[in-house]
C-alpha cells in the first residue's frame, strides 16, 4: 500500500455528505497507526465552478487526468441519475479499470461506473430509491436492491449515505487488515463492521424495547463468542420466543441469528490471525469455533482464502503495526 493513491471525484452539485466520508477516511493523516496511509487527492468532472449541498463551494486542485495515476477511484454520489457524465470522464474511467485500478461508488455515483461500460455482468447496489433505476437503464447489471455494499474485487459500489463509510472501512479492512480498520472505525465513532450484505433499511422499525433487548444480546454475544451459542439459548438471553428472535434478526441485519453468529465469528478470527504468533487451534477456540476444522470451512466460505492465506497476507504488515505504534 506504500504511496497508494485514492483520487475523489468532485463535481457540480457535489453530494457533501457522501464526499466528506471520503475525505474523513483517507485525506486525515494518521502517523498513530504505524502504516503507510493513503495519499489523497481530488479531480474536478469539468471546468467551472463545483457547487456543493448545503449552499458551499469547492475547489479541486487537479483535472481529469489525475485518474490516470490513481490506484483507487472514489465517485462520491451523482448529480442527476438521469444525466449521462461528461465523456472525457467516462472515457478515463474505462481506461483506469483497464490498467487495473480500484473504482469505488456512493449511492448515485454508481451511474457513472455503469454509463462508463465497466459493470456490464457484475453485482452492484446503490440507494435503495435508485435500485429499480438502475436495473432498468442497464439490465446487463446484477442490482442487490437490499445490500450496504457489493465488492466485486475491482469494483466496489455502496448504497447511500452512511453505507459509503461502511464500504470506505471494508476498503480500509481489506487493504491493512481487521485491527487497523477498528481502529479507524473507533476514532470515527462508528461500528467497526457491517457485512456488505446487510439490509439497507429495516421495512417495519422494531419497538423500543425489542429493539433494546436485541443491542444487548448482539453486544453480549460479540463479549462471549467461546460460548456455545445456539438459537434457543440467544432467545432466551434475550427473553424473546426464537421465532420473534429470527424475524428480528432478518429485519435488522438481512440474516438469521446463526448466520450472523458465524460471520462475527469470523470477524474475531480475522484480527487475530493478524498476528502470527497465535496458533491456529487457538485461535478457532478463541473465535467461538471449537476447531480448526470447522475454523477453515466457514472462514473459507465467507472470506474465500483460507485462514493460513490470510495469515500470511497480515501477519508481517501486522508485526510491523506493533513495533511502529504506541497503541
Amino acid at each position: 500500500m506504500k504511496n497508494h493513491l485514492v483520487v475523489a471525484l468532485a463535481y457540480d452539485q457535489l453530494c457533501t455528505f457522501e464526499f466528506g466520508c471520503t475525505v474523513e477516511l483517507f485525506a486525515l493523516q494518521r502517523p498513530e497507526l504505524g502504516v503507510d496511509w493513503y495519499r489523497f487527492a481530488v479531480c474536478a468532472a469539468e471546468r467551472g465552478k463545483i457547487r456543493a449541498a448545503g449552499g458551499i463551494s469547492v475547489e479541486a486542485p487537479y483535472d481529469l487526468s489525475l485518474l490516470d495515476e490513481a490506484d483507487t477511484i472514489v465517485i462520491p454520489g451523482w448529480r442527476d441519475a438521469d444525466e449521462v457524465p461528461p465523456p472525457e470522464l467516462l472515457a478515463r474511467l474505462r481506461a483506469a479499470y483497464v490498467r487495473g485500478a480500484r473504482l469505488c461508488s456512493i449511492c448515485s455515483g454508481v451511474f457513472v461506473l455503469a454509463a462508463a461500460g465497466i459493470l456490464d455482468g457484475k453485482s452492484v447496489t446503490t440507494h435503495w430509491r435508485y435500485a429499480d433505476k438502475l436495473a432498468k437503464r442497464f439490465p446487463a447489471l446484477q442490482v442487490h436492491s437490499n445490500a450496504l455494499y457489493v465488492d466485486e474485487e475491482q469494483i466496489i459500489t455502496s448504497a447511500g449515505s452512511a453505507a459509503g463509510l461502511d464500504m470506505l472501512l471494508h476498503l480500509v479492512r481489506k487493504d491493512h487488515g481487521a485491527r487497523i480498520a477498528n481502529l479507524v472505525a473507533q476514532r470515527l465513532v462508528v461500528p467497526p463492521h457491517r457485512e456488505g450484505g446487510q439490509a439497507q433499511f429495516v421495512p417495519r422499525p422494531l419497538p423500543v424495547d425489542e429493539h433494546a433487548r436485541l443491542a444487548k444480546l448482539m453486544d453480549w454475544v460479540r463479549a462471549n463468542p467461546t460460548l456455545p451459542h445456539t438459537l434457543q439459548t440467544m432467545a432466551q438471553k434475550a427473553a424473546m420466543s426464537t421465532r420473534t428472535l429470527q424475524r428480528q434478526f432478518k429485519e435488522t441485519t438481512g440474516m438469521a441469528p446463526g448466520a450472523w453468529l458465524i460471520r462475527e465469528r469470523v470477524a474475531i478470527a480475522k484480527e487475530l490471525l493478524e498476528s502470527p504468533h497465535t496458533p491456529l487451534l487457538r485461535v478457532a477456540e478463541l473465535a467461538g469455533f471449537g476447531s480448526e476444522e470447522s475454523l477453515r470451512h466457514h472462514f473459507r466460505r465467507i472470506v474465500a482464502v483460507s485462514p493460513g492465506h490470510y495469515r500470511r497476507q497480515f501477519a508481517d504488515m501486522a508485526q510491523e503495526v506493533a513495533a511502529r505504534s504506541p497503541l
